[in-house]
């Protein structure tokens, strides 16, 4: 999300909270409550990428995190081409994905905890796919 405050919505100082705490613009700010070592229902929005991926409404992830996107960046964030596709309980953004790129998704979320050579996470297997049709 930093990333992209700074090349899409040319905010130049855009920054991360944890790692400069100090900075004018922070895309990425503490969540209101910690939810390392959490697991969470996630609602998948309708007609969207996460949703396609999971096949479902809902999903349940496992969450290492103390940090998300500021919601002051929601919809400028989303005026530039990026949507919401995933939030919890209260509304608050957990995944975000960019239509029409071969494979933009990111997740509040470590999809890769949850994932075995037998069973992988329904979106490494999705990137893995979008790469090798990207690939090829």
């Amino acid at each position: 999300m930093v990333d992209y405050a700074r090349s899409v919505l040319h905010i130049d100082d855009a920054d991360h909270a944890e790692t400069n705490p100090g900075a004018a613009h922070l895309a990425v700010t503490p969540l209101s409550c910690s939810i390392v070592g959490q697991e969470q229902e996630v609602l998948l929005l309708p007609n969207t990428r996460a949703a396609e991926i999971y096949g479902t409404a809902r999903c349940r992830e496992a969450f290492y995190c103390n940090y998300g996107l500021n919601p002051a960046y929601r919809d400028p964030l989303e005026a530039a081409g990026l949507i919401v596709s995933g939030v919890d309980g209260d509304g608050e953004v957990r995944i975000m994905e960019m239509p029409g790129h071969p494979f933009f998704l990111g997740t509040l979320f470590v999809p890769q905890a949850r994932s075995t050579g037998e069973r992988p996470h329904p979106v490494l297997a999705a990137f893995a796919l979008a790469a090798r049709r990207h690939r090829g």
